[in-house]
């Protein structure tokens, strides 16, 4: 398998991993955000501390986790800590740089659901709901988000249920958050991307072979496009080699 048959996972794990260069610290989810993340730490951002909801801070794991409360986490971890320290201290205190979130829907303000397809009240789907969503949301200073269908019942002018807000709408509602929600949105399709408050998702990079007009149909608002867009470098020999080899021998998340 070569750069140029790289598979979803590959192509947005590499392309998340490159998103993390300077970052100190990540909050970050099972799946695609820990493959990133471990790259990350590889590649660009060799200081990277990992940090997930199950209180590890620090993690050097000898092999992937296959969910937050694998004990691979825990040894050789730097800190473990409860809930309350964990949310109270870590995420609202400040100190997580990005918090890798995952949604069945975005609208352009970079708010998500991950709670309910359809109505309510009678939903097509029910899906699994906030978890630490919320804080992650409004408490790290900024928020990427990795989606593997980029189309446009995910990327939606209105969402179905708004389970974790970003700073416009919270604003809104009269809550003052400590971070900029949503500013990087990593897709098969390229790269949206926002400063912070006030501003909407743009599209900022694309995939080679993909066209901004391409981007355009898949997304279900006006979507505004850089005056500087660029086409994003495909994963590299050396990057797949390590993801590959050195973080998902086994496949535990690639596929």
């Amino acid at each position: 398998m070569t750069a140029a048959t790289a598979t979803s996972s590959e192509l947005l794990s590499v392309v998340a991993s490159r998103e993390l260069a300077a970052r100190r610290t990540v909050f970050a989810g099972i799946g695609l955000p820990t493959l990133a993340a471990s790259l990350a730490h590889l590649t660009v951002a060799p200081e990277l501390e990992i940090v997930y909801e199950s209180g590890v801070c620090g993690a050097h794991p000898s092999h992937l986790p296959e969910t937050i409360a694998d004990a691979v986490l825990i040894t050789g971890a730097e800190a473990v800590l409860p809930m309350p320290t964990l949310f109270g201290s870590v995420l609202q205190g400040g100190h997580i740089d990005v918090g890798f979130l995952g949604a069945a829907q975005i609208d352009k303000w970079g708010n998500l659901n991950s709670s309910v397809i359809g109505d309510w009240h009678h939903p097509k789907a029910r899906l699994p709901g906030s978890g630490g969503a919320n804080e992650v949301m409004a408490n790290s200073r900024e928020v990427f988000v990795v989606m593997r269908r980029h189309d446009p019942r995910s990327f939606t002018g209105r969402l179905d249920f708004c389970t974790s807000p970003g700073p416009d709408r919270a604003l809104a509602d009269g809550i003052r958050p400590l971070g900029a929600g949503v500013t990087r949105v990593i897709t098969e399709l390229g790269i949206l991307a926002r400063e912070g408050v006030g501003e909407e998702l743009r599209l900022t990079a694309v995939h080679p072979g993909v066209g901004a007009q391409d981007v355009r149909a898949a997304t279900g608002w006006e979507l505004k496009t850089a005056d500087d867009l660029t086409v994003i470098e495909p994963p590299t020999q050396a990057e797949l080699a390590l993801l590959r080899e050195d973080v998902d021998p086994e496949r535990v998340y690639l596929r």
